[in-house]
């Protein structure tokens, strides 16, 4: 799988850079990565158009794999893709790419879990729900 783009993901959104998201250094902390991707997940995940889950069931994440490719400066705006590579039983699994100016300033793999909002156990996708999901799988990923 190819990705390199902005435009290789299925939803693109973005994020104001802060200048209170800088550090001493006078580049983006890299704890603000993950707000960036936060925003790109969540816009995905709880889109009012695009998903329509169980009640009483929320996304835990269960594991984020972050690769910092290049700095980030202020100021300006991350432009964030988010996709999906696959989609198990009850968890989906995430790929993002952050850019700044076009460039390809970090990239992600994320697995989020779907779970029972009253006892918090994972509780399986429903059939209608892996359906649309996989309308969303990255050129080339598997489900």
């Amino acid at each position: 799988m190819e990705i390199s783009r902005l435009e290789d993901f299925p939803l693109r959104s973005h994020d104001k850079i802060r200048y209170r998201d800088t550090d001493r250094q006078g580049h983006v902390n890299n704890a603000n990565f993950l707000t960036y991707l936060e925003t790109g997940r969540v816009e995905f995940l709880y889109h009012p158009d695009l998903l329509k889950y169980e009640e009483r069931t929320s996304f835990v994440i269960a594991s984020v794999k972050l690769d910092f490719l290049k700095e980030v400066k202020w100021p300006g705006q991350i432009n964030i893709g988010t996709g999906i590579t696959k989609i198990g039983n009850s968890s989906i699994q995430l790929y993002q790419m952050l850019f700044q100016n076009g460039s390809c300033v970090a990239s992600a793999n994320t697995t989020v879990v779907q779970v029972d909002s009253e006892n918090g156990s994972s509780k399986p996708l429903s059939e209608s729900v892996r359906r649309t999901l996989s309308t969303w799988l990255l050129s080339g990923a598997n489900s």
